[in-house]
Protein backbone atom coordinates (compact mmCIF):
# COMPACT_ATOMS: atom_id res chain seq x y z
CA UNK A 1 0.00 0.00 0.00
CA UNK A 2 1.02 3.72 -0.74
CA UNK A 3 1.54 5.64 2.01
CA UNK A 4 -1.99 8.19 1.03
CA UNK A 5 -3.32 4.78 1.25
CA UNK A 6 -2.11 3.54 4.43
CA UNK A 7 -2.74 7.25 6.25
CA UNK A 8 -5.97 6.95 5.13
CA UNK A 9 -6.74 3.06 6.51
CA UNK A 10 -5.15 4.88 9.60
CA UNK A 11 -7.97 7.83 9.68
CA UNK A 12 -10.48 5.41 9.37
CA UNK A 13 -9.17 4.24 12.60
CA UNK A 14 -8.48 7.64 14.04
CA UNK A 15 -12.32 8.59 13.25
CA UNK A 16 -13.97 5.07 14.60
CA UNK A 17 -11.46 5.81 18.18
CA UNK A 18 -12.78 9.36 18.09
CA UNK A 19 -16.07 8.67 17.89
CA UNK A 20 -15.80 5.67 20.78
CA UNK A 21 -15.18 8.67 23.32
CA UNK A 22 -18.30 9.98 23.93
CA UNK A 23 -16.79 12.62 26.54
CA UNK A 24 -14.15 14.08 23.63
CA UNK A 25 -17.49 13.96 20.92
CA UNK A 26 -19.76 15.64 23.07
CA UNK A 27 -17.15 18.52 23.87
CA UNK A 28 -15.60 18.78 20.71
CA UNK A 29 -19.31 19.01 19.03
CA UNK A 30 -21.75 20.39 21.44
CA UNK A 31 -19.34 22.85 23.40
CA UNK A 32 -19.46 25.55 20.53
CA UNK A 33 -22.97 24.64 19.69
CA UNK A 34 -24.06 25.17 23.11
CA UNK A 35 -21.89 28.29 23.70
CA UNK A 36 -23.47 30.32 20.77
CA UNK A 37 -27.15 28.86 22.07
CA UNK A 38 -26.18 30.44 25.29
CA UNK A 39 -24.80 33.51 24.66
CA UNK A 40 -27.10 34.15 21.53
CA UNK A 41 -29.91 33.95 23.71
CA UNK A 42 -28.34 35.83 26.35
CA UNK A 43 -27.49 38.77 24.12
CA UNK A 44 -30.31 38.62 21.45
CA UNK A 45 -30.47 41.97 20.33
CA UNK A 46 -29.10 43.84 17.58
CA UNK A 47 -25.59 44.88 17.91
CA UNK A 48 -26.27 48.57 18.37
CA UNK A 49 -26.04 50.77 15.21
CA UNK A 50 -26.95 48.00 13.30
CA UNK A 51 -29.61 45.62 11.81
CA UNK A 52 -27.50 42.58 12.84
CA UNK A 53 -28.23 40.28 15.53
CA UNK A 54 -25.77 39.34 18.19
CA UNK A 55 -26.35 35.85 17.75
CA UNK A 56 -25.53 36.38 14.38
CA UNK A 57 -21.87 37.80 15.26
CA UNK A 58 -21.52 35.05 17.51
CA UNK A 59 -22.21 32.40 15.28
CA UNK A 60 -19.59 33.33 12.67
CA UNK A 61 -17.24 33.88 15.24
CA UNK A 62 -18.13 30.53 17.21
CA UNK A 63 -17.82 28.88 14.01
CA UNK A 64 -14.12 29.66 13.18
CA UNK A 65 -13.53 28.75 17.43
CA UNK A 66 -15.29 25.64 17.05
CA UNK A 67 -12.89 24.39 13.53
CA UNK A 68 -9.62 25.74 15.66
CA UNK A 69 -11.00 22.76 18.45
CA UNK A 70 -11.17 20.35 15.84
CA UNK A 71 -7.80 21.16 14.91
CA UNK A 72 -5.72 22.63 17.68
CA UNK A 73 -6.94 20.63 20.53
CA UNK A 74 -8.26 17.39 18.92
CA UNK A 75 -4.32 16.80 17.73
CA UNK A 76 -2.39 18.35 20.26
CA UNK A 77 -4.00 15.95 22.92
CA UNK A 78 -4.52 13.25 20.37
CA UNK A 79 -0.65 13.57 19.97
CA UNK A 80 0.11 13.89 23.00
CA UNK A 81 -1.68 10.37 24.28
CA UNK A 82 -0.40 8.50 21.63
CA UNK A 83 2.94 9.27 22.61
CA UNK A 84 2.46 8.93 26.59
CA UNK A 85 1.12 5.54 25.92
CA UNK A 86 3.95 4.11 23.51
CA UNK A 87 1.49 4.52 20.33
CA UNK A 88 4.10 6.62 18.65
CA UNK A 89 6.82 4.65 19.44
CA UNK A 90 5.62 1.34 18.00
CA UNK A 91 4.53 2.95 14.76
CA UNK A 92 8.33 4.19 14.60
CA UNK A 93 8.98 0.11 14.70
CA UNK A 94 6.45 -0.82 11.60
CA UNK A 95 6.72 -0.78 7.93
CA UNK A 96 4.63 1.96 8.21
CA UNK A 97 5.73 5.43 7.12
CA UNK A 98 5.79 8.34 9.57
CA UNK A 99 4.09 9.83 7.35
CA UNK A 100 1.41 7.96 7.24
CA UNK A 101 0.47 8.34 10.78
CA UNK A 102 -0.13 12.37 9.76
CA UNK A 103 -1.69 11.92 6.98
CA UNK A 104 -4.91 9.65 9.09
CA UNK A 105 -4.20 12.93 11.90
CA UNK A 106 -5.18 15.26 8.55
CA UNK A 107 -8.24 13.35 7.51
CA UNK A 108 -9.37 12.86 10.92
CA UNK A 109 -9.33 16.77 11.29
CA UNK A 110 -10.49 17.49 7.82
CA UNK A 111 -13.56 15.64 8.80
CA UNK A 112 -14.02 16.73 12.07
CA UNK A 113 -14.09 20.43 10.75
CA UNK A 114 -16.50 19.21 8.06
CA UNK A 115 -18.89 18.20 10.54
CA UNK A 116 -17.93 20.88 13.20
CA UNK A 117 -19.08 23.56 10.05
CA UNK A 118 -22.21 21.85 9.28
CA UNK A 119 -23.67 21.97 12.66
CA UNK A 120 -22.78 25.40 13.51
CA UNK A 121 -24.78 26.40 10.29
CA UNK A 122 -27.72 24.55 11.29
CA UNK A 123 -27.13 26.34 14.71
CA UNK A 124 -26.77 29.36 13.24
CA UNK A 125 -29.57 28.94 10.15
CA UNK A 126 -32.48 27.33 12.25
CA UNK A 127 -31.97 29.64 15.29
CA UNK A 128 -30.13 32.73 14.65
CA UNK A 129 -31.33 33.30 11.31
CA UNK A 130 -27.89 33.24 9.78
CA UNK A 131 -27.81 33.61 5.83
CA UNK A 132 -25.42 31.26 4.24
CA UNK A 133 -24.09 33.66 1.46
CA UNK A 134 -25.45 33.66 -2.27
CA UNK A 135 -22.29 35.23 -3.78
CA UNK A 136 -19.80 32.70 -4.67
CA UNK A 137 -16.79 34.86 -4.00
CA UNK A 138 -17.86 34.71 -0.41
CA UNK A 139 -18.07 31.22 -0.03
CA UNK A 140 -14.08 31.33 -2.03
CA UNK A 141 -13.65 33.10 0.91
CA UNK A 142 -14.48 30.75 3.15
CA UNK A 143 -13.03 27.59 1.36
CA UNK A 144 -9.15 29.72 1.79
CA UNK A 145 -10.16 30.73 5.05
CA UNK A 146 -10.96 27.46 6.30
CA UNK A 147 -8.36 25.95 4.39
CA UNK A 148 -5.44 27.69 6.05
CA UNK A 149 -6.82 27.70 9.60
CA UNK A 150 -7.31 24.39 9.79
CA UNK A 151 -3.92 23.58 8.49
CA UNK A 152 -2.42 25.97 10.48
CA UNK A 153 -3.88 25.02 13.38
CA UNK A 154 -3.31 21.48 13.13
CA UNK A 155 0.54 22.00 12.39
CA UNK A 156 0.21 24.22 16.17
CA UNK A 157 -1.45 21.66 17.51
CA UNK A 158 0.95 18.89 16.70
CA UNK A 159 4.24 21.25 17.76
CA UNK A 160 2.29 22.14 21.37
CA UNK A 161 1.70 18.21 21.82
CA UNK A 162 5.46 18.49 22.71
CA UNK A 163 5.10 20.97 25.86
CA UNK A 164 2.71 18.24 27.39
CA UNK A 165 4.44 15.97 30.16
CA UNK A 166 1.59 13.29 30.07
CA UNK A 167 -1.46 12.59 28.44
CA UNK A 168 -3.34 13.81 30.99
CA UNK A 169 -2.00 16.81 31.36
CA UNK A 170 -2.85 17.83 27.24
CA UNK A 171 -6.64 18.69 28.05
CA UNK A 172 -4.85 21.37 30.08
CA UNK A 173 -2.22 22.84 28.47
CA UNK A 174 -3.97 23.17 24.44
CA UNK A 175 -7.37 24.34 26.34
CA UNK A 176 -5.80 27.26 27.84
CA UNK A 177 -4.22 29.41 25.52
CA UNK A 178 -7.75 28.36 23.15
CA UNK A 179 -10.07 29.52 25.58
CA UNK A 180 -8.08 32.87 26.78
CA UNK A 181 -7.92 33.94 22.91
CA UNK A 182 -11.39 33.25 22.93
CA UNK A 183 -11.72 36.14 25.00
CA UNK A 184 -9.80 38.44 23.09
CA UNK A 185 -9.90 37.50 19.58
CA UNK A 186 -13.71 38.83 19.35
CA UNK A 187 -15.22 35.88 20.00
CA UNK A 188 -16.66 35.79 23.01
CA UNK A 189 -16.78 39.57 23.28
CA UNK A 190 -17.03 42.23 20.57
CA UNK A 191 -13.88 43.71 19.76
CA UNK A 192 -14.66 47.35 20.05
CA UNK A 193 -15.45 46.52 23.64
CA UNK A 194 -11.80 44.93 24.44
CA UNK A 195 -8.49 46.68 25.64
CA UNK A 196 -6.48 48.06 22.41
CA UNK A 197 -3.75 45.71 23.81
CA UNK A 198 -5.70 42.22 24.18
CA UNK A 199 -6.11 43.28 20.63
CA UNK A 200 -3.09 43.60 19.59
CA UNK A 201 -1.91 40.56 21.73
CA UNK A 202 -4.59 38.38 19.53
CA UNK A 203 -3.79 39.75 16.29
CA UNK A 204 -0.31 37.74 16.64
CA UNK A 205 -2.59 34.80 16.81
CA UNK A 206 -4.67 32.77 14.25
CA UNK A 207 -8.24 32.67 15.94
CA UNK A 208 -8.50 36.57 15.88
CA UNK A 209 -7.76 36.02 11.63
CA UNK A 210 -10.57 33.10 11.04
CA UNK A 211 -13.28 34.54 13.11
CA UNK A 212 -12.88 37.70 11.36
CA UNK A 213 -12.26 35.87 7.91
CA UNK A 214 -15.92 34.26 8.65
CA UNK A 215 -17.60 37.06 9.86
CA UNK A 216 -16.89 38.69 6.71
CA UNK A 217 -18.51 35.83 4.63
CA UNK A 218 -21.56 35.69 6.86
CA UNK A 219 -22.11 39.09 7.73
CA UNK A 220 -23.02 42.07 5.96
CA UNK A 221 -20.31 44.48 4.31
CA UNK A 222 -21.44 47.47 6.62
CA UNK A 223 -20.56 45.54 9.62
CA UNK A 224 -16.76 45.64 8.80
CA UNK A 225 -16.39 48.81 10.60
CA UNK A 226 -17.14 46.99 13.84
CA UNK A 227 -13.66 45.06 12.79
CA UNK A 228 -10.25 46.38 14.35
CA UNK A 229 -9.13 48.28 11.43
CA UNK A 230 -12.25 49.13 10.05
CA UNK A 231 -12.07 46.80 7.41
CA UNK A 232 -11.77 42.95 6.64
CA UNK A 233 -8.24 42.32 5.50
CA UNK A 234 -8.50 40.01 3.14
CA UNK A 235 -5.20 40.15 2.33
CA UNK A 236 -3.67 40.34 5.87
CA UNK A 237 -6.08 37.27 7.17
CA UNK A 238 -4.50 35.32 4.53
CA UNK A 239 -1.22 36.39 5.37
CA UNK A 240 -1.21 35.84 8.84
CA UNK A 241 -2.64 32.40 8.36
CA UNK A 242 0.20 31.61 6.11
CA UNK A 243 2.73 32.73 8.25
CA UNK A 244 1.31 30.83 10.86
CA UNK A 245 1.30 27.58 8.40
CA UNK A 246 4.82 28.21 7.88
CA UNK A 247 6.14 28.54 11.54
CA UNK A 248 3.23 25.54 12.76
CA UNK A 249 5.64 23.30 10.17
CA UNK A 250 9.03 24.33 11.59
CA UNK A 251 8.02 23.67 15.06
CA UNK A 252 6.93 20.41 13.70
CA UNK A 253 9.83 19.91 12.46
CA UNK A 254 12.32 20.92 15.26
CA UNK A 255 10.28 20.36 18.36
CA UNK A 256 7.94 17.04 17.68
CA UNK A 257 8.98 14.32 19.84
CA UNK A 258 7.67 10.34 19.15
CA UNK A 259 8.67 9.38 22.51
CA UNK A 260 7.69 11.01 25.91
CA UNK A 261 11.37 11.16 26.43
CA UNK A 262 12.66 14.92 26.17
CA UNK A 263 15.70 15.51 23.90
CA UNK A 264 18.29 16.26 26.00
CA UNK A 265 16.65 15.02 28.69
Amino acid sequence: MSTLDTGLSRGRFELRRFFRDRDGVVFTFALPAFILLLLGNIFSGDLPGTDVTMGQVYAAGLIGAGIISTSFITLGVGVAEDRSNGTLKRLQGTPMAPAAYFVGKIALVLVLSLAEVALMFAVGVGVFDVELPSDPARWVTFSWVFVLGVVSCSLLGIAASSLARTASSAPAVMNLPYIGLQFISGVFIHLPLLPQPMVVVSSFFPLKWVAQGFRSVLLPDSMAIQEAAGTWEHGRIALVLGAWCVIGFVLCVVGFRWTGERRGG
